[in-house]
């Protein structure tokens, strides 16, 4: 496909990035030549340094030929008005990110389709849906569903007391022969091992495993932990995103907002009548200690600063919080914050790319997943009619170093991926795969 990324900030580097490795033409517009001097590292990537409302700068790019048009700038009216612009000199699909919740909502009475936006994406609605998710599903560090949860990942840190510390993966299977899931990826010192059964579980590794929503429960106790019932949590950042957290869990559980903005705190408190708004520094141990942290199940930092998130994540942990969840936008801080205690961390721009790249589809390709600080991608495909990947078992097919095959959905049913398990054309295949063979593994789904 012959992509266009208009904006070559941290959204549409990432989405190069992944994008890159799948082959795809990716022309870059920027006004910033810093930006695109970075997205030169590269490979096969085509800069153009100027606006991307710019008509002649939009035919350079050659829109006329694009099958696809993603315009995720710092500005919404510039991603609004490039996205116009583009459908209307030839470009087959457009993709806006926006800042403004209200052109989601059908009684905004613009019909966005028609004037030539064809997709609008809302990082902060999508960070909020993940940090819910990561609220529901107390002991994850990481949630990702497949076909609305029919098959689903689950990060899971080990501690050094979990049953399963030392056994190597194969003994845990046939131990659990009961237990519906497979290990799919293990993230150790910094380095992410797509394992085999002689592989063995070391305390503080993040194991990521693949399962349907029967095993759930079961592989937590596994892990030596519970999925504990979630009562009370407290919210630090009043902006779009905590915004929205705390309307979508305020109706289930106690929650406390906390924001230092004055104005802020009273419209907040107007438009959350079931949430309590304080007005108040959440970095301040004794205002955190004043409205009760220590009853607090799950403490959620989303304030626009990296740094205060970070902070007020570990403080509340030193307070005995079960569960943090901080929103780091800094992409350089997320491998630091997997090791100093935080149990979760958001990135709404990798959240936002990850997006976009389910909206490409290529090769049978249905989703392109990447998890915060791990080397490694997920996807979904369907298989193809006449595919290698339907032509024998698993444990026959000579799949690329790096890959493993989770679990595939047929006929509206999750199933885990096992030796002697067989691919038939149409269904939904979740493979786990390090970056540099995706390309490889594609060929397997083609027809």
């Amino acid at each position: 496909m012959r992509i266009i990324i208009a904006g070559m900030g941290d959204v549409g580097y990432q989405l190069a990035k992944q994008l890159s490795i799948e082959s795809h033409d990716i022309i870059a517009i920027d006004l910033d030549q810093d930006r695109l001097s970075y997205s030169d590292q590269m490979a096969d990537i085509l800069t153009i340094n100027g606006s991307s409302t710019s008509v002649s700068v939009l035919k350079q790019a050659g829109i006329d030929k694009a099958d696809l048009l993603v315009a995720v700038t710092a500005s919404e009216e510039v991603n609004i008005t490039t996205a116009i612009i583009g459908k209307k000199l030839g470009v087959k699909r457009t993709i806006a990110r926006i800042f403004n919740d209200e052109y989601l909502e059908p009684e905004s009475g613009v019909n966005f389709n028609e004037l030539g936006v064809d997709f609008m994406i809302y990082p902060e609605g999508l960070a909020a849906i993940e940090t819910v998710n990561l609220i529901n599903r107390t002991a994850a560090t990481d949630v990702l569903e497949f076909e609305d949860g029919k098959l689903s990942v689950m990060g899971i840190r080990l501690d050094k007391n979990a049953p399963i510390i030392h056994k190597k993966i194969f003994e845990v299977t046939q131990q659990f022969q009961n237990v519906d899931f497979r290990v799919v990826a293990i993230h150790r010192n910094f380095r992410t091992i797509v394992p085999r059964g002689n592989d063995q579980f070391l305390a503080n590794d993040q194991v990521f495993v693949i399962s349907k929503p029967q095993g759930h429960d079961a592989i937590l106790r596994l892990s030596g932990k519970e999925n504990i019932q979630f009562n009370n949590i407290m919210i630090l950042g009043g902006g779009k995103i905590g915004r929205r957290v705390a309307s979508l869990l305020s109706d289930k559980m106690t929650v406390k907002l906390i924001d230092n903005d004055t104005d802020k705190a009273f419209e907040l408190a107007d438009q959350l009548p079931n949430t309590l708004v304080i007005k108040g520094d959440g970095r301040d141990i004794d205002l955190l200690a004043q409205e009760g942290i220590i009853d607090v199940d799950a403490f959620v930092a989303l304030t626009e600063d990296a740094e205060t998130n970070i902070i007020s994540c570990l403080m509340a942990k030193h307070l005995g919080v079960k569960k943090a969840i901080a929103l780091v936008d800094k992409v350089d801080y997320i491998p630091l914050t997997q090791t100093i205690g935080l149990d979760s961390l958001i990135n709404k721009k990798l959240t936002t790319a990850n997006n976009i790249v389910r909206f490409i589809k290529k090769g049978g390709l249905v989703s392109y997943s990447t998890l915060e600080g791990i080397d490694a991608v997920l996807l979904e495909y369907v298989a193809q009619p006449g595919s290698h990947i339907t032509q024998s078992n698993l444990a026959k097919l000579e799949l690329p170093k790096g890959t493993i095959i989770g679990g595939f959905i047929r006929n509206d049913e999750g199933h885990i991926g096992v030796g002697d398990s067989k691919i038939n054309a149409g269904d939904k295949v979740v493979v786990f795969s390090l970056p540099d063979v995706v390309e490889k593994l594609e060929k397997f789904f083609v027809g």
